[in-house]
């Protein structure tokens, strides 16, 4: 390696590796877009560069490359007309196996270091990546910067962490004496290799291209493996601009810049099912439909398979010291990025008597109003917000709240397009709020978007029971509960935990069920069929990589 950039980042890393081991609060990627920290040139040049990607051919160099790709159309209402250089899938196999022989050789360090330079040029160009990932998912500005820069660059930093961590408990060498009594002992040396699994392949999706596509992508890359990165064809922009970089830092410290490949393709393409069954491909990385992802857990057979799927998240609500705090915090977790995050919730379970609140008993109809009441508030100025909202990302999305609005159940809230003041033809909708009964069973499948149902239950104890099922059978990456009462809360607290589902208690300030924090809060927990992995744990990075052993006697030179 002619640059050691894994020194140069030895403090960030020391310092990654104390805060997964104590989960407090700590990040190297400020979170604020603030002229402070990134410049004063900042935003403007990442404007800028954003709108020269536009109309134009990505500056991607791929060997071989003779067709290029490219129909992303901005949920904003325009078409981004940027095009990128294609392969077809056995190129990109090839390529990467050749890329993979020098990489292997170059052992953790050099592998960590590349990761840890290629995260903090990536956070240097987190304005120009907040624009990519605004315009193809449809985010805010604000959520596309945090979520789609520095909060997506920790996780890739999270996962570089665990791996270090697990390669570095592992001797390049010990010498292993063995006491044989009357007879002089046996002596040994014995050379342990980390070595990698082989070609790892990424599977991004269009509402997180950055943040969901981070941890695997840089698990993978961290622990020796070649990545192939096949962005979703609605978002390949964000991880265009993030194979480049990491192109660019691999050439510098001397290696085959295929390490890492892009893999765009149009959306009529059958490339990332060519590239995911194929037999060197050793590592699958994917967060989409459980359709999907269920289909390469099950035929996926030649390589180690990480999913992050649909689920049903879920809320108890019991009783409320606030209700008017419980209402409030609520609503913007219906309204953030209109529902379309894997974390946003869904199912909001009341018991049809009615629960107690500050302001006394309130009846289940009382408590749906409560709910309404905070959502129009929130959404009652447009201009602001839509800076909650966002766009939603496809057609489907605005698709399926009709369909929501089909089923004839009680209208809580409406969904209303909102009028964006920068972009008329944005695709906008504020969210949707139903009233239900627990025996509906249009309740236990997702509806991704922006869609709530408010569902009378005969108890809390009802509640805590459907909650645990639908966790079990149809997978949840969320749980909240509102009480009052300590051993409904140990109730729930039990029910989580035997579901295998992260719960949060009484969220009524500025910390929302959609929020996971790097470092600290695991993502999912692999425990339930909404994901089979969390990130991140040692458990993601570990079987990434094998160890391979050689010994010999000591009195032997070789």
């Amino acid at each position: 390696m002619t640059v050691d950039f894994f020194h140069a980042h030895q403090d960030t890393l020391e310092q990654a590796l104390k805060a997964i081991q104590t989960r407090e609060y700590w990040t190297p990627f400020p979170e604020m877009p603030s002229p402070r920290v990134y410049g004063e040139d900042a935003a403007a040049q990442g404007q800028a560069t954003f709108e020269a990607y536009q109309n134009s051919t990505f500056p991607l160099e791929l060997d071989g490359a003779t067709q290029y790709v490219g129909q992303e159309r901005s949920p904003y209402g325009f078409d981004l007309k940027v095009r990128y250089p294609a392969l077809d899938a056995q190129t990109l196999i090839d390529q990467s196996s050749l890329a993979l022989d020098s990489w292997r050789e170059a052992g953790p360090k050099a592998w960590v270091g590349v990761c840890l330079e290629a995260l903090h040029r990536l956070n240097k160009q987190s304005f120009t990546i907040a624009n990519a990932v605004q315009h193809t998912s449809g985010q805010a500005f604000m959520m596309a910067f945090q979520a789609g820069g520095p909060h997506a660059q920790d996780r890739g930093l999270e996962a570089v962490t665990y791996a270090w961590q697990e390669m570095s408990r592992i001797p390049a060498l010990a010498n292993w004496v063995k006491p044989q009594g009357k007879h002089d002992p046996i002596d040994m040396q014995k050379q342990f290799t980390v070595v990698p699994r082989g070609i790892g392949l990424v599977i991004g999706c269009s509402t997180f291209p950055t943040w969901n596509s981070y941890p695997g992508l840089f698990a993978s890359l961290a622990t020796g493996n070649t990545v192939i990165v096949k962005p979703h064809p609605g978002a390949i922009l964000p991880l265009a601009i993030t194979v480049k970089i990491l192109r660019e830092v691999l050439v510098e410290a001397g290696f085959n810049p295929n390490v890492v490949l892009l893999a765009a393709h149009d959306a009529d393409s059958e490339l990332a099912q060519q590239l995911s069954m194929h037999p060197e491909v050793k590592i699958i990385d994917y967060t989409g439909s459980s359709a999907t992802g269920n289909y390469l857990e099950q035929h996926a057979r030649q390589a180690l398979v990480y999913t992050e799927k649909a689920g049903v998240n879920q809320i108890i609500i019991d009783s409320a010291p606030d209700i008017k705090a419980v209402a409030r915090n609520l609503a913007f977790s219906f309204a953030l990025y209109s529902g379309q995050m894997c974390t946003a919730p869904q199912n909001i379970y009341v018991p049809k008597d009615g629960i107690q609140t500050d302001e006394g008993h309130l009846s289940f109809d009382e408590v749906c109003a409560a709910l309404g009441q905070a959502v129009e508030r929130l959404c009652s100025t447009p201009e602001r917000a839509v800076e909650i909202t966002g766009a939603l990302q496809n057609d489907a999305t605005a698709a399926r709240i009709q369909q929501a609005k089909a089923l004839g159940l009680e209208v809580i809230v409406d969904s209303q397009p909102l009028a964006h003041p920068v972009y008329p033809e944005a695709r906008t909708a504020t969210p949707l709020l139903l009233k239900t009964e627990a025996t509906n069973p249009q309740i236990m499948q997702e509806w991704f978007g922006p869609i709530i149902f408010v569902v009378a239950t005969d108890s809390t104890e009802h509640s805590i029971q459907l909650a645990g099922e639908t966790v079990r059978e149809h997978g949840a990456l969320t749980l909240s509960a509102y009480t009052i009462d300590a051993a409904t809360a140990t109730k729930v607290r039990k029910m989580a935990e035997r579901s295998g589902v992260s719960l949060s208690l009484n969220l009524t300030g500025a910390v929302f069920i959609n929020q996971t924090a790097a470092y600290s809060d695991f993502h999912g927990t692999g425990a339930n069929p909404a994901a089979n992995a969390a990130l991140s744990d040692s458990a993601y990075v570990s079987n990434r990589f094998r160890v391979v052993q050689t010994r010999w006697h000591t009195e032997q030179s070789l």
